[in-house]
């Protein structure tokens, strides 16, 4: 039975929908490898679903591999049985690349008797954000992500082009932070843009990166959950609009051998629930004993949690090199040859940026494996290393 107060926020959506001039809305779940999976309708079967908890997807969805086949296990069985998709409305938003109006939304899973589907990716971050909430913490998160851009071809050939810009000059990779080669793709990037306010996704530096073709783009700080759910939108965003101007935008790790890998860097911090007040910093703008342990918690965990970080093979070569992909756990001030940085700045911004994890993994999980990790770190009082100072590549405490 839909409680009262969710029957007044359906009705609200049906009335923007109906005010939008929406036909048909995507309900959508993020599968392990952070693709988008689910179905399409119209909205009036839609708000029947919500109604009568009727929107329902089979379980199977989250074994999904790379490849396309299906893993079962003691967690999954071949039962596939259905799970209901119950939207989380406030993340209905526009889908601006299709000409029919139409409208998407992320939802939660649950079983028939209201049970949480434990293996969600966005129940994982959820649970993680439960623990700091208990403990009177809210972690805010900005992920970086870098990614290429390339041709679309005919045929596969296991070999990738980097996208040409309107110039026609190709992509060599010679144009690390050159506003000229950013301004190759003005027609893409303006247009990734204006999908991203459409669908309230964040978003603020851009940059060209050292590779061919490469580039990056923050999501701004906030919210955990709220910052995972646009990461996931926002890939989804490049993806499609890549299509439409006639290439490609890929997360691969590492897509060309002898250059640069494309990652997701993290910055995460912590601020007390009730002040607001970033805890990674003492009054006197010191970094405090929790930004510590929450950095040792990060060194302490993050081998075991690499399947997350880095869950495909081609993952595992972007480490091979020194190219701005450190392999080790030190952490210093202002360093990017280790693998957790501290950005400089004052006490509001104190954070640790986690370099480790791959632009290829799914944000739910990264999200959620680095704030669990330093979660233990902070609740178990571990203590980090000391600050490396100069170059951490060739140190010996590698993942």
């Amino acid at each position: 039975m839909v409680k009262m107060k969710d029957m007044n926020r359906i009705d609200e959506t049906e009335q923007w929908l109906t005010t939008e001039g929406i036909e048909d809305v995507e309900i959508m779940i993020s599968d392990c490898m952070g693709v988008g999976r689910g179905k399409i309708m119209p909205v009036k079967r839609f708000i029947e679903g919500m109604k009568t908890n009727d929107l329902k997807l089979s379980e199977s969805i989250y074994g999904i591999t790379a490849n396309g086949e299906f893993v079962f296990n003691e967690h999954m069985d071949y039962a596939e049985q259905d799970m209901i998709l119950v939207p989380e409305l406030e993340t209905l938003c526009r889908v601006p690349w299709i000409n029919m109006p139409t409208a998407s939304v992320i939802c939660r899973s649950e079983y028939e008797d209201g049970s949480l589907v434990p293996f969600s990716p966005r129940q994982v971050l959820k649970n993680v954000i439960a623990l700091y909430d208990a403990k009177g913490w809210k972690p805010v998160v900005a992920p970086e992500f870098e990614f290429f851009l390339i041709e679309r071809e005919e045929e596969m050939t296991g070999e990738y082009k980097p996208a040409t810009g309107k110039s026609g000059m190709p992509s060599v990779g010679a144009d690390t932070y050159s506003v000229d080669g950013v301004h190759e793709f003005d027609d893409f990037f303006d247009e990734v843009y204006a999908c991203c306010e459409a669908q309230n996704i964040e978003v603020d530096t851009l940059i060209y990166e050292a590779g061919p073709a490469q580039f990056e783009v923050n999501v701004n700080h906030g919210d955990a959950m709220e910052v995972a759910d646009r990461s996931f939108y926002f890939k989804r965003v490049l993806h499609q609009v890549g299509i439409k101007h006639g290439f490609y935008a890929t997360f691969m790790a590492k897509p060309y051998p002898e250059s640069f890998g494309s990652a997701m860097h993290v910055h995460q911090s912590v601020v007390d629930s009730k002040s607001g007040k970033n805890i990674f910093a003492n009054a006197d703008g010191s970094n405090s004993d929790l930004l510590l342990n929450h950095i040792a918690g990060l060194q302490e965990y993050i081998p075991a949690l690499m399947p997350m970080l880095a869950p495909y093979v081609n993952s595992y070569r972007r480490f091979g090199t020194h190219l701005s992909s450190p392999t080790n756990l030190e952490w210093g001030l202002e360093n990017r040859s280790v693998g957790l940085r501290v950005p400089s700045g004052g006490p509001e911004g104190r954070r640790v940026e986690n370099r480790i994890a791959g632009s290829d993994a799914n944000p739910y999980l990264v999200i959620a494996a680095s704030l669990a990790a330093g979660y233990l770190g902070m609740t178990e009082k571990l203590e980090p290393s000391q600050p490396v100072e100069g170059s951490a590549y060739d140190n010996v405490t590698r993942i």
